[in-house]
């Protein structure tokens, strides 16, 4: 299901299910690509951009997720351009209005990716299991925070199921090359916490209460 109602008093939950993508790169600028395959509004991706000046932008593909998540994030602009996400074997391409970016997924190299991965759906969907996974004294790598509020007075809980490494990255936004791949640093501030470090795939169940 992408939405739940719960019990009476209990105010909406939307639910997304997907992936992130998290990646740094050597000019500074940070990229994060949501793909999700299930949400309250279908199949859908979108990418929050922060610029090395910290510049914040939102690249979504319809005025009602850009409305969405520009409520539940924060953004200095958003532009509603066709975001277009393939995979072929482990090599994601993204085409998204300005941004070009291509990356290549690696091997599980800890444990955590394999533990996570035979997390069920049904547990990665309960506000439970983000709380046990949340703050890096837990699970998950530094500047990784899986609960939250965030704007709209909304809160958010991640389910995180599974976590592969990033191999290599090549991007170009406004025709400009933006080097090679660098970690996710200064961590993003679009919302309450952001993507690993170490440039990321996640794999997540997203739950985000209404107001």
């Amino acid at each position: 299901m992408s939405r739940t109602r719960g019990t009476r008093g209990r105010r909406p939950r939307l639910r997304f299910d997907g992936w992130i993508a998290g990646v740094g790169t050597s000019s500074g600028t940070r990229v994060v690509l949501g793909h999700w395959q299930r949400s309250p509004f279908g199949p859908f991706s979108d990418v929050m951009i922060e610029r090395a000046d910290g510049e914040r932008l939102l690249l979504a593909p319809s005025h009602r997720t850009a409305d969405f998540v520009s409520d539940t994030y924060s953004f200095d602009s958003v532009r509603v351009v066709p975001v277009e996400v393939s995979v072929a074997d482990e090599t994601w391409t993204v085409a998204a209005g300005p941004l070009e970016l291509r990356f290549t997924v690696g091997r599980r190299r800890r444990a955590l990716g394999v533990l996570l991965r035979a997390v069920p759906g049904v547990l990665a969907a309960r506000p439970a299991w983000a709380a046990l996974t949340n703050g890096p004294a837990h699970l998950l790598p530094t500047h990784v925070r899986t609960r939250g509020r965030t704007g709209a007075r909304r809160r958010e809980w991640y389910g995180v199921r599974d976590m592969r490494p990033v191999g290599v990255v090549s991007a170009v936004f406004e025709g400009l090359d933006l080097g090679v791949m660098a970690p996710v640093e200064p961590p993003v501030r679009f919302g309450f916490g952001s993507v690993p470090r170490e440039p990321t795939l996640t794999r997540v169940t997203t739950t985000v209460e209404l107001r």
